[in-house]
């Protein structure tokens, strides 16, 4: 069993986001945004409050509704542990411009750091790939990063990828809070007006 890994998570969200373009970024709660927003706030990037479980399928609606773009879904484990059953769904529909990026430190980093199921065993990457996704990997290296960064951009199938990071909790870097706000700013910067 693997707890976690030796990649730093600030550094591999900030190497993930570097020259993005027109890059749209779904956020799971916690982490995730503070990781996101920690390199650098975007109006594509559309983060997450109080929706546990639920980045991975606001992902799908995004790829769905944008083919034309890249969609990428920065998570943890527990996150995505808590929408388990939503890459079964995800895999269905396969949109070929959806990411999953799961940041796995093997522990639940927000409720105390307790052990996940990643932490006990779990591979969500080979939970992914029986479902079908197009590609899956677990990457403990920088390098891992850059090809998956280059996957993102490629837009020819789904994707999910495990990236193993160090278990520690990092000073959180809050992004706006106010949902209706993130969601206009999104929406406009999709050239939609505010709702």
């Amino acid at each position: 069993m693997t707890k976690g890994g030796p990649l730093d998570r600030r550094e591999v969200v900030r190497r993930l986001l570097a020259d993005r373009q027109d890059l749209l970024v779904v956020t799971g709660l916690g982490s995730a945004s503070y990781d996101v927003m920690a390199a650098g706030d975007h109006d594509n990037n559309y983060y997450l409050w109080a929706a546990m479980g639920s980045a991975a399928m606001v992902g799908l609606g995004l790829a769905t509704a944008q083919p034309g773009k890249s969609v990428l879904v920065i998570t943890g484990d527990g996150e995505m542990l808590m929408g388990f059953g939503a890459l079964a769904t995800i895999a269905l529909r396969r949109p070929a411009n959806l990411t999953i990026a799961v940041l796995d430190n093997g522990h639940f980093g927000e409720t105390g750091m307790q052990e996940s199921h990643a932490g006990r065993g779990i591979s969500l990457d080979k939970v992914a790939a029986s479902c079908g996704f197009s590609w899956t990997g677990e990457i403990t290296e920088m390098a891992g990063v850059d090809a998956l960064k280059a996957r993102v951009a490629a837009r020819d199938g789904l994707k999910l990828a495990t990236l193993k990071i160090k278990p520690e909790n990092l000073p959180r870097v809050l992004p706006p809070r106010d949902g209706v706000h993130i969601k206009n700013r999104f929406r406009a910067a999709l050239g939609y007006q505010p709702i």
